[in-house]
């Protein structure tokens, strides 16, 4: 056989290979399409298919029980099989009540029935959702740093600030300045729009950048923008003023940037060593997950699998080419950070989650602070929906669309909430049936709805937000971000940013009046929709229809009672007298005295101004004697003069004396800067257990009806005092007169 023969034969039979498995790619193809097809119409079965009541209970228990099986399981796959029974069993429940239920006989009923109605469509969409936004987190993990430090890119860090004291700054400018980073590729800027000299002497006295612009203008956000123009560092990181940053933040987080060339952004979890609002006033820190945690240990991980990670504006790091690209920092919303993430995603670059936490800082003091963050929050989400809609626009893939509705669609929960906590009295007090079927039947379609989807949800958040406890916290914001939600999604200009205070006391403790007032007119209409309901059950007690649909509508209200109930509870705001809070931690030490005595020991907790130290057995050092506490990690170590302002047992309480800049620069490194600091107490709070969470919401909720009669029965005394008084006035005068 001759070349050209052999190379003909060759050809033919690479054409009829390549045509055999173009052949098999194709029946592939097709196969999976029918498998698909297939697996649809089974779905749309599973959700339409009519059942009646035994049938009905008899499915849901199946799927409960399956469910319920798995749930001890370990693995990603028992996730997604829990995932899918919560959603056949919820799409099933909202086929029924479209199609079942509403066929409203008066316009009452259909105006209260149509209202809950949107409020659950609202509240499936955001759990299918949620659903595909946390089902397969990325879980990324650090990225080492070329050996070469000549290869380190430069690296601008920004510390924005307006009207914080000086005492919250500080740290974070040592902390910054500590980072295990190349001393001529780093440089750390202090951005004061408040303009202060006590600021700027501060930045000349420890070596740090000190900035400030003539005018204010589009906030923090302007800020880093007048800073971004006048620095020239390849990439920016950014620290609230009151974050402070641990030595490693640059080293475990720069890495993906030379990794992913189209990485423009990377964030990592914001982490607070003191307590918010719910943790203090309810007494659950450290042992209820705070309720940012839900966010940055499972949100962000889930965004991240979709390239739509947010910036939240602080302990990130961004690309200076990339930023500026954009135009910088986003000014058009006051949520300037997740904009400028989605008009980075818009361009076609990258943006990373890595959750490890390598900052911390403080929580907000007061429930009206936290409040009106949360107000702002939501007040910039509601402008990106309408200025810069995810939905529309180019640049954006599907996954990451959805992420940023998602993200959106959640502040929008006032209204939804409101109805919810109010649903039940609309039959208690006007009779209107919102349900258009039985009590039995509404119990055989919602409850395994509600009980399967708050049992998925435990298994993928229970690590960091513990059941029922989302609904306290929707339910103490509803009413405040209803108003500022609706009127700039109607008008997205209206708003301004606003700073959230950090760094202040409480003296004693109150209860804030004016914080708590629609909780107070919620509990009390619910209070009266369950007294209103118990005369009608004594009423209507031959009738079972009847009864039972009483005891839903009285259950329901309990709940309500509940929730209610706890949000009064946190309105009780308790007493805080520490500028600098502590942090737990058990830290090796030394203890020396003036007569050269040493002791080996470790701290239980360190704040700015002071330790707490755990002193060896029979060791007596009394108040007021002067000691130095050495604190070491590894080959490190740092000194501080101290005095003893405490002695309690074995237990022993110093405060700091005055420092030098070197001394406190070593102290932070110590304390506040320690890499493994933060991180170690990441993700260790106690797993969800759904009962135990109940009976904690429940004795919250009781707290906050006892405190509501302490506040009735005040009130009652006052109006009776004043009425009094107006009595005894008039009859003086009627003397007077005669």
């Amino acid at each position: 056989m001759n070349s050209a023969t052999s190379r003909t034969w060759r050809q033919r039979a690479e054409a009829a290979a390549q045509k055999a498995a173009g052949l098999s790619l194709w029946r592939h193809r097709f196969v999976r399409i029918v498998l698909l097809i297939l697996a649809l119409i089974a779905f749309g079965t599973l959700i339409m298919v009519p059942l009646g009541f035994w049938p009905q209970v008899l499915f849901s228990a199946c799927m409960l029980g399956l469910a319920l099986v798995l749930r001890p399981s370990g693995g990603r796959l028992v996730s997604q099989i829990l995932i899918a029974l919560s959603v056949v069993i919820s799409l099933r429940y909202m086929y029924w009540r479209i199609t079942e239920t509403l066929g409203f006989t008066s316009l009452l009923d259909a105006l209260f029935g149509y209202g809950l109605l949107l409020a659950e469509i609202y509240a499936l969409l955001v759990l299918l959702l949620g659903y595909m936004q946390t089902a397969w987190p990325l879980h990324r993990k650090p990225v080492p740093m070329p050996e070469d430090v000549d290869v380190w890119p430069t690296v601008d860090v920004y510390v924005p600030t307006y009207n914080e004291p000086l005492s919250v700054v500080r740290q974070t400018l040592y902390g910054a300045l500590a980072l295990d980073w190349p001393q001529d590729k780093l440089r750390v800027y202090l951005l004061d729009d408040g303009r202060r000299p006590e600021f700027r002497e501060l930045c000349e006295e420890i070596g740090c950048g000190y900035m400030t612009r003539d005018d204010n203008r589009h906030a923090k956000a302007g800020n880093l923008n007048a800073a971004l123009a006048r620095t020239d560092g390849e990439y920016i990181a950014i620290f609230d003023c009151d974050h402070i940053p641990t030595r490693s933040f640059l080293q475990l987080s720069m890495g993906w940037f030379l990794r992913d060339s189209k990485l423009a952004m990377l964030q990592t979890p914001h982490h607070f060593f003191s307590p918010d609002p719910f943790e203090r006033n309810l007494n659950t820190f450290q042992s209820v997950p705070n309720e940012g945690n839900l966010f940055y240990g499972v949100v962000q991980e889930g965004n991240d699998l979709w390239n739509a990670s947010f910036f939240c504006g602080s302990c990130a790091i961004m690309r200076r080419s990339m930023l500026e690209e954009i135009g910088g920092v986003a000014v058009e919303t006051v949520t300037e950070d997740a904009h400028t993430a989605l008009k980075l995603n818009r361009k076609g670059y990258n943006t990373a989650y890595l959750g490890i936490p390598q900052a911390a800082g403080l929580a907000t003091e007061s429930l009206s602070a936290h409040v009106g963050q949360r107000m702002r929050w939501a007040r910039g989400m509601a402008q990106i929906a309408r200025l810069d809609n995810p939905l529309l626009g180019p640049g954006l893939k599907l996954g990451q669309r959805l992420c940023y509705l998602n993200a959106m669609l959640h502040f929008f929960f006032g209204l939804p909430r409101l109805v919810f906590l109010t649903a039940p009295l609309a039959y208690l007090f006007f009779g209107a049936h919102v349900f258009q079927a039985s009590a039995l039947m509404i119990a055989a379609y919602a409850l395994p709805h509600i009980i399967q989807s708050n049992m998925t949800n435990s298994r993928l958040q229970g690590r960091f937000r513990h059941s029922f406890w989302n609904e306290v916290y929707e339910s103490v914001l509803a009413w405040y971000i209803l108003r500022p939600v609706l009127s700039t999604f109607i008008n997205p200009r209206r708003g301004a940013f606003n700073v959230t205070a950090k760094g202040g006391i409480i003296e004693k403790s109150f209860f804030d009046a004016n914080i708590a007032r629609p909780y107070i007119l919620l509990l009390s209409l619910n209070l009266l929709g369950m007294a209103i309901g118990l005369v009608m059950l004594a009423f209507n007690f031959d009738d079972p229809d009847q009864v039972m649909t009483i005891l839903m509508n009285l259950l329901w209200t309990l709940f309500n009672v509940v929730l209610t109930g706890a949000c009064v509870a946190v309105s009780l705001e308790t007493r805080q007298v520490r500028h600098s809070p502590r942090v737990e931690a058990e830290l090796p030490a030394m203890v020396r005295t003036s007569e050269g005595l040493a002791y080996r020991c470790s701290t239980y907790d360190f704040s700015e101004q002071g330790l707490g130290i755990t002193l060896p057995p029979d060791i007596d050092i009394p108040v007021g004697t002067k000691v130095e506490i050495t604190l070491r990690r590894g080959d490190d170590e740092a000194s501080v003069p101290t005095h003893v302002v405490l002695r309690q047992g074995r237990r022993m309480g110093v405060k700091l004396d005055d420092l030098t800049p070197e001394q406190t620069f070593h102290y932070t490194q110590m304390t506040f800067a320690r890499a493994d600091l933060w991180a170690s107490s990441w993700n260790t709070k106690t797993p969800d257990a759904p009962l135990k969470a109940l009976h904690e919401v429940l004795r919250i909720g009781v707290r906050g009806l006892g405190l509501f009669g302490a506040v009735v029965v005040q009130n009652a005394r006052s109006w009776m005092t004043r009425t009094q008084s107006g009595s005894d006035k008039s009859s003086t005068k009627l003397k007077a007169e005669r």
